[in-house]
């Protein structure tokens, strides 16, 4: 019996592996707008790695093993340690601000769900040596702009968008201590994902007062900035967090995507490192995980690679958007991968049949032949089969005068002219 993939990791058989193409081609050209270079690291990383950045926890699902130098290694479950080490080996060389991406291949051993698997390709798109919510603005921006290339709208895809420092002040406001800040982020982030009434219970043994909660449910609550300015702008220890906000959402309206984006302070994105503005992009009919999450990490690079500059980014999985582009029927059909197929008369033709075949390839056409003697009958169908838009045929008479057949094969219409003016028309 034939084995198959490993649970959770996926074959791509040519179709959908034009599907995997159109996305990633669809990446590329939105962050080359942005002026983004593309690079790259290794798929094998030092464990340490991640244990520095994520905790035990992560390593936990980590495809790892000790290799034959006795060194612990781990397939990468992610790209910002990677590209941190690298930013960091040239960071006083480097143009600021720094404007990469990468699509990697990613690994991690978690349970399969709707829209996560044990491997999927990311993009990952970060901006380094730029402390300005404008940069921010800009990241979002990037995602966004490729959801709109996708043929997506805002009535498709809404971007939730919250600040960490923000959050931190409001909460603190709220009543709740400095030491129950972690906890109340942990149940933030799963608001949505776990019954009301539960997270609710959570909140209240985090802060320790039904009083308290009752506040920070109120907050949680607002959607819009100029209400949030209403409640809280007079409170010194808030006010300058709204006013960064403030100015986001009007460079965004720059930008052109102000539909696109709402205030969701219970997006937290449940990674530590994040300092900053925070997002995460959903369909709008809620069927699917987070297309895409990101923000402002202004203290990981100290961290991973002893450099102290800001930076932020984000990743979008190809998983969740193939998902949602199939679900709408948005992903281009296919094209036939045959422009021309040449077909011989008889048996004796072969040479010329290729010599043809080549001449067509130099002339950058995807060309076919058959490989094998076939009836001329059996060629043509054969060029259908393949999905050639066009035959050429030479027929033994007229190619020994210099003439070929142009048959096209959708509308069955055909005409005969001198090899090298088909070659010109090309």
């Amino acid at each position: 019996m034939a084995q198959g993939a490993l649970p959770g990791f996926r074959d791509f058989y040519p179709e959908q592996f034009a599907e995997r193409a159109y996305i990633m081609d669809v990446w590329r050209r939105v962050l080359r707008r942005y002026a983004f270079s593309e690079y790259d690291g290794p798929p094998l990383e030092p464990l340490d790695l991640y244990r520095k950045k994520s905790g035990d926890e992560l390593v936990g699902q980590l495809y790892s093993f000790t290799d034959k130098g006795d060194r612990e290694v781990t397939m990468r479950p992610e790209m910002t340690p990677t590209f941190a080490r690298m930013v960091a080996a040239r960071a006083n060389s480097l143009r600021k601000p720094v404007r990469w991406f990468s699509i990697p291949q990613l690994f991690r051993y978690e349970r399969q769900q709707k829209g996560r698997l044990r491997e999927h390709f990311q993009l990952n798109a970060d901006i380094v040596g730029e402390a300005s919510v404008t940069a921010d603005a800009e990241l979002l921006s990037i995602a966004l702009d490729i959801m709109r290339e996708f043929g997506l709208t805002s009535s498709d895809v809404r971007a939730g968008v919250s600040d960490r420092r923000l959050l931190q002040a409001l909460v603190l406001e709220a009543g709740a201590s400095e030491d129950a800040l972690s906890a109340v982020y942990a149940v933030i982030d799963k608001r949505g994902r776990e019954p009301v009434a539960i997270s609710r219970e959570k909140l209240e043994k985090a802060v320790g007062s039904s009083h308290v909660a009752d506040k920070i449910d109120e907050f949680l609550g607002i959607t819009d900035i100029d209400n949030l300015f209403q409640r809280y702008g007079a409170v010194e220890s808030i006010a300058q967090h709204l006013d960064r906000l403030r100015a986001y959402f009007q460079y965004l309206n720059a930008l052109g995507f102000a539909d696109w984006v709402k205030l969701d302070l219970s997006i937290v994105r449940g990674l530590a490192y994040y300092t900053g503005i925070v997002f995460e992009l959903f369909d709008t009919a809620g069927e699917y995980r987070a297309i895409c999450g990101g923000g402002r990490y202004d203290t990981l690079l100290e961290t991973l690679g002893g450099v102290d500059l800001p930076a932020l980014g984000f990743g979008m999985g190809d998983v969740v958007v193939g998902e949602l582009l199939r679900s709408r029927g948005m992903i281009p059909a296919t094209p036939p991968r045959t422009d021309y197929w040449v077909a011989g008369e008889e048996e004796a033709l072969t040479p010329q049949v290729m010599s043809v075949a080549a001449e067509l390839r130099r002339h950058d056409r995807s060309v076919e032949y058959s490989l094998k003697p076939q009836q001329l009958s059996r060629q043509l169908k054969s060029a259908a089969a393949a999905g050639a838009s066009h035959a050429v045929i030479l027929k033994t008479e007229r190619f020994a005068a210099g003439e070929v057949t142009v048959r096209n094969l959708e509308a069955g219409t055909e005409q005969s002219m001198p090899l090298e003016d088909f070659i010109n028309s090309l």
